[in-house]
């Protein structure tokens, strides 16, 4: 009995054991088995342990994603992570190549996932705000948010997990340096039954303190806002 003998149920359960690679060489072998590999069903979750990955065509993003991790712990990350002003022309050149990568990958999952109901993202480094609040308003019943090490996101995602993250019950923001202790108290206050995590965040060296320090002055307003609602 040939393997394109079997039916999708039996085949879909095949591919569920293999990995992103695996299941795009086994898709080009024939049009049943590439049929197979484009079935939603079959991309409910998917992890990525490098940008890299990201580029590639071995996997399918799809209404049936449910739970997105990207977890990058290559020793680039320390490049991303320092301050733009501070990086030399080499290092540059390095997150030059990937900067967007993540920023435009949650563009996608926010416009074609919206029944998504975890994200964990580790190490994206150029990670900014704008993006992870695009995926609160959009994925409305996101319940996890884990965010570890990722130096580009400020107090600004936290007020707004307080104000779209109405279906969160966990939330981690944790080793993310322009986190101010203001910010997790917002998120304590507001959202007390909430999961929440913000290992070393406040604790850390921030990107030019002083500016930073003016920034949390310029938006205490936006804050007391965020509490009255």
């Amino acid at each position: 009995m040939q393997i394109t003998e079997l039916n999708r149920e039996c085949l879909l359960h095949i591919f569920s054991f293999l990995d992103k690679e695996d299941r795009k060489s086994l898709s080009r072998t024939c049009q049943a088995l590439c049929e197979v590999f484009r079935d939603p069903a079959l991309w409910s979750l998917l992890c990525f342990s490098s940008l890299s990955e990201l580029k590639k065509d071995n996997f399918l993003l799809s209404p049936a994603l449910r739970s997105l991790s990207i977890c990058w712990h290559s020793s680039r990350v320390k490049v991303c992570n320092i301050e733009d002003w501070l990086k030399s022309s080499f290092q540059r050149d390095i997150c030059s190549r990937h900067q967007n990568l993540v920023n435009s990958f949650l563009t996608e999952i926010s416009r074609r996932c919206p029944k998504l109901l975890s994200i964990i993202l580790s190490g994206c480094g150029h990670l900014t705000d704008s993006y992870i609040i695009q995926i609160l308003q959009k994925c409305t019943e996101l319940k996890t948010l884990k965010l570890e090490n990722c130096a580009r996101l400020t107090d600004k995602t936290l007020e707004a997990v307080t104000i779209y993250g109405i279906s969160l019950t966990t939330f981690h923001v944790d080793f993310c340096r322009n986190i101010t202790q203001e910010g997790i108290n917002l998120v304590q206050r507001k959202r007390p039954s909430l999961s929440f995590s913000a290992v070393r965040s406040a604790e850390m060296i921030p990107d030019q303190p002083d500016e930073r320090a003016d920034l949390g002055r310029g938006t205490k307003k936006r804050f007391q806002w965020a509490e009255a609602m």
